[in-house]
């Protein structure tokens, strides 16, 4: 051999070889926890997205309950309105059909 690794420069390749290990078992280390950091945001980003689903879902309920409700609201405005043109139709019903009598009664008939 032409070459030959003295010890010290074996004990020297160990030593670097050990450091570079540790290196790269603290950065695993520090990767999975930003893995585990980022599958808890990942199920939390699930959940949430689930709550606003359900809660779109609710809200589409409740406008169309609320167009209901606007609806029979509006139809209950209409009422009085309705009751008062009856009333007025009925009145002039009677007003004419009196004017008719009285005009006949005035006529003889």
């Amino acid at each position: 051999m032409d070459n030959p690794i003295t010890r010290a420069e074996h004990l020297e390749f160990i030593a670097r070889m050990e450091s570079e290990h540790k290196r790269l078992e603290e950065e695993d280390k520090r990767q999975n926890q930003r893995i585990n950091s980022l599958e808890e945001n990942v199920r939390q980003i699930g959940t949430l997205t689930a709550a606003v689903n359900e809660l779109a879902l609710s809200m589409k309920g409740m406008a169309k309950e609320q167009e209901k409700l606007v609806g029979e609201v509006n139809d209950l405005k209409q009422k009085p309105a309705k009751r008062w043109e009856n009333i007025v139709e009925q009145a002039i019903g009677i007003f004419v059909a009196a004017l008719i009598g009285f005009l006949l009664a005035r006529l003889g008939l």
